[in-house]
């Protein structure tokens, strides 16, 4: 076929399923779809966190409310059409799997109709993955040998639904059932009526594989008052089956230390994620606002060029060793620059970021302390050390490196910038889920992170802002800024890294945790 000049091409869409709600359990393919993605239009109640892997240029779309939109199909599909007919790439990302309930064959027809090429990309429905995470194999030989999945909402239970519940009722050892919720009764009911014994063991798992799963477990004859009791709501799955027998057994999921605790990480976003995973590992949902952002400054090539004149260079994060390194490599230099000089790493991180790019650290302090690490170096009278750090920073180690006798230059390489608050368009939501008790805990991992968050929000003082919530903070230097500030601080970390800060957390709630 040949196009006009004035013809664009026809793009493509990407049907692709995102998973029930861990961010986590999207696919590689689908990930890889996000990161092409001109076009990214997305159902309401999915993980938002996955935008992040679409590139800058990325349109992000979120898909009407069906709640409150009748016509939402039909406005997607027309969008759909349009995006594709202008040649961009278009991800429809949905929760779940496109075909298990999510309307993707609706889709898929509209699009072959329309001549536009598409691919569907499976996801983890959420009757696997909720069950599995809250401790029910949906088969298992000793208990179940078929399986169903069944849409629970109000259209499959009218008289001319095409549902057979008559014979679902005893045709599979495990029945999922969808949407079903605010149906419940006439759903047990129906099922009672047709053979299924009122005892059998039922789950309900709401918003499965999150950190606020709840789940709730009773008959076919007792679990809609056991749900009308705990003020129960949708979304949630109904499973029916002798496997919820083993969910005592195979829990795994909730049972995590830090499940159910909600976290505030004001971290800077690019040094986070590690953060993030381990109290997500943990259990914990992270609500990520940085407050920090790292800038890179102009460094004089002179030290450089130099390198091999100094006795000693001191990095004291891996903020320092990945930005001086950077300036080497636009010098055409590498980590034979460092070969007449020692490399002193202050911290477990840095020396993981130097043995990285295959530095091994002479010399490795007992404490991130200026003091202690000025105290502890080998005799450096009259040694000449280059310490690239911050350009805001503690005094102590190059004062103390001086009195000992040492030549110090002090370079700036980066600073350390707040960000402005006015980026941050859930500041307001963050605020009111501070005063409301709906955060657990808010983490600070340096001075800097605990001056900016409080600038953040003006109109209240820290005492009243942070009653609510435990802070925890990642060692003596960051716990005197907020005592200074007048905030309450109820874990500090022993030693300044975030393995010890989460150790230290875990620590902290395992009491309530156990009892």
């Amino acid at each position: 076929m040949n196009l006009s000049p004035n013809t664009p091409p026809t793009g493509i869409v990407y049907i692709v399923g995102a998973g029930p709600g861990d961010r986590k359990l999207i696919t590689l393919k689908g990930i890889e779809c996000l990161q092409r993605a001109d076009v990214v239009i997305y159902d309401l109640l999915l993980n938002d966190t996955l935008l992040e892997h679409c590139p800058a240029h990325t349109e992000k779309i979120q898909a009407p409310d069906p709640r409150v939109r009748t016509t939402r199909q039909a406005e997607l599909n027309e969008m759909l059409i349009e995006h594709a007919k202008a040649g961009k790439v278009v991800v429809r990302l949905k929760g779940g799997d496109p075909y298990i309930f999510g309307r993707g064959g609706e889709e898929a027809v509209v699009l072959t109709e329309a001549g536009i090429p598409f691919e569907v990309v499976p996801g983890v429905t959420s009757a696997i993955a909720a069950s599995a995470y809250a401790g029910i194999p949906v088969t298992h030989r000793e208990y179940a040998s078929s399986v169903a999945f069944v849409t629970g909402h109000s259209a499959a239970l009218r008289p001319d639904a095409n549902i057979n519940w008559e014979q679902l009722a005893t045709a599979v050892d495990t029945l999922v059932v969808y949407m079903g919720v605010a149906h419940l009764r006439q759903i047990t009911q129906r099922l009672t009526t047709h053979g299924r014994n009122p005892e059998t063991p039922v789950s309900l798992i709401r918003v499965g594989t999150t950190p606020q799963q709840q789940v709730i477990q009773g008959t076919l004859n007792n679990i809609a008052q056991k749900a009308e009791a705990a003020q129960l709501k949708s979304p949630a799955l109904i499973v029916v089956g002798e496997v919820n027998r083993l969910r005592q057994q195979l829990r795994w999921f909730d049972t995590k230390p830090l499940f159910g605790k909600r976290f505030l990480v004001t971290r800077a976003r690019a040094q986070a994620s590690e953060f993030a995973n381990l109290l997500e590992t943990n259990g914990a949902e992270v609500v990520q606002f940085p407050t920090i952002q790292i800038r890179p400054l102009n460094l004089d090539n002179t030290y450089v060029h130099s390198i091999n004149q100094y006795n000693w260079v001191i990095f004291t994060s891996v903020n320092a060793v990945e930005i001086f390194y950077g300036h080497l490599r636009e010098q055409r230099k590498d980590v034979r620059a460092f070969a007449e000089t020692k490399i002193c790493a202050v911290g477990p991180k840095t020396v993981d970021a130097l043995n990285s790019i295959g530095i091994h650290p002479d010399f490795v302090p007992s404490h991130s302390r200026g003091s202690t690490i000025a105290a502890e170096i080998e005799d450096v009278r009259g040694k000449k050390i280059l310490l690239p750090r911050a350009k805001i920073a503690s005094a102590l180690l190059p004062e103390g490196l001086r009195e000992r006798g040492a030549h110090v230059d002090d370079v700036p390489l980066y600073e350390t910038l707040k960000v402005a608050s006015d980026s941050h368009k859930r500041r307001d939501e963050i605020e009111a889920d501070l005063l409301n008790g709906n955060i657990d805990f808010v983490t600070f991992t340096s001075s800097s992170t605990v001056t900016n968050f409080l600038e953040m929000f003006p109109t209240h003082t820290p005492a009243a802002l942070l009653k609510s919530v435990q802070v925890a903070v990642i060692g003596p230097e960051t716990q005197k800024m907020a005592i200074a500030h007048g905030v309450h601080v109820n874990v500090v970390a022993k030693q300044a890294t975030i393995e010890n800060l989460v150790e230290t957390i875990i620590s902290s709630v395992q009491p309530s945790v156990s009892s």
